[in-house]
């Protein structure tokens, strides 16, 4: 038989020779760390479910951001946990805010990197929803709208470079657009949460933010847990995983608003969407590598059933090459080093 016109596997045969034809590359300054910010000193406390991440007191998290800048990472994306609970979430808008108190301390200390911070009232209110409700625990859409408005506002005021609302609610990027811009932060970034489904990787998350102040079981929002809530979970305004064209109309939607940054959660069950969005707009694309992906390679790793360098790798380099231009991911700082080597 002779011999193909065509052998693929000469670009192939070494590893200079693959990094040279390589199509797709990770670089650690698009990637975004999330970071739980807590009330209290010198707390440095492990969260189970995510080996490797902790909540951080303000005293001490100037200094994770120094590390995390250090490693060449581009940003930390902050998420609050209060000391207390309220049906308003009042927290959250505060300026004495964990959160608000959180981007202070980092600016202080790293000004280098930037600096997100996700808007949502769901770690702020006493019954869990990402929105207001009412006395029949209906998540109210418009009257939420004020209140995020204000909790960016509050974050804008304290430094935060990217405001990034991820409540699902309508219109609450054109809200939020608006009060940053009357208020004279027209250079506030908006990444907004456009395409985030409704999704059961999310557990870990709900430990980290809620493990030092767990929600009331009679309306913990928590999707197959076995909690009931009035009138259902998330799912009334976070997206159904069965839907891809509803993706492309929320984004759209987000972009006319005035979001300068689109963000696809999950990521890994969630390609096919972020090549959608990639394909269809011309805008920078981030991508959340969620808690629950994150969990498994650490469990798997744990017992030594898949190599967690290569996994990792490999999961990061798959999101970039369907289309994220930022990847949000709590392997960042493992990532970032083995990068280096």
């Amino acid at each position: 038989m002779p011999y193909p016109d065509e052998r693929m596997r000469r670009l192939r045969s070494c590893e200079a020779m693959r990094r040279l034809v390589a199509e797709t590359s990770l670089d650690p300054a698009q990637f975004i760390y999330p970071l739980f910010v807590v009330h209290g000193r010198g707390v440095r406390e492990r969260i189970g479910s995510m080996p490797g991440n902790c909540r951080w007191s303000v005293d001490l998290v100037g200094e994770e951001a120094r590390r995390i800048a250090r490693l060449g990472i581009g940003g930390i994306l902050l998420f609050g946990i209060p000391e207390t609970k309220d049906e308003a979430g009042s927290e959250a808008y505060a300026d004495d805010g964990i959160v608000q108190q959180a981007v202070r301390a980092i600016k202080d200390t790293a000004p280098e990197i930037l600096v997100c911070t996700d808007v949502c009232l769901c770690e702020y209110t006493s019954h869990g929803h990402c929105g207001l409700i009412d006395d029949r625990g209906r998540v109210l859409n418009d009257p939420t709208l004020e209140v995020l408005a204000e909790t960016a506002l509050s974050h804008a005021r304290a430094g935060a470079d990217v405001i990034a609302p991820s409540d699902m609610m309508d219109g609450r990027v054109g809200a939020i657009r608006l009060a940053l811009d009357e208020a004279g932060f027209v250079d506030a970034v908006i990444m907004a949460y456009s395409a985030k489904y409704a999704s059961a990787f999310y557990g870990p998350f709900r430990e980290a933010v809620g493990a030092r102040h767990a929600l009331p079981v009679r309306l913990a929002p928590l999707q197959g847990q076995g909690m009931p809530c009035p009138y259902g979970d998330r799912r009334g305004y976070q997206m159904d995983p069965r839907a891809s064209r509803q993706a492309l109309r929320e984004v759209e939607q987000d972009i006319e608003e005035g979001a300068d940054i689109v963000m696809v959660k999950p990521a890994l069950a969630y390609l096919d969407i972020i090549r959608l969005v990639r394909d269809t707009f011309d805008v920078p694309v981030a991508a959340y590598n969620v808690s629950g992906e994150y969990a498994m390679v650490r469990a798997a790793a744990g017992r030594k059933w898949v190599d967690r360098r290569a996994i990792t790798m490999e999961i990061l380099t798959s999101i970039k090459r369907a289309g994220a231009d930022i990847i949000i991911t709590y392997h960042a700082p493992e990532a970032a080093r083995w990068l280096r080597r």
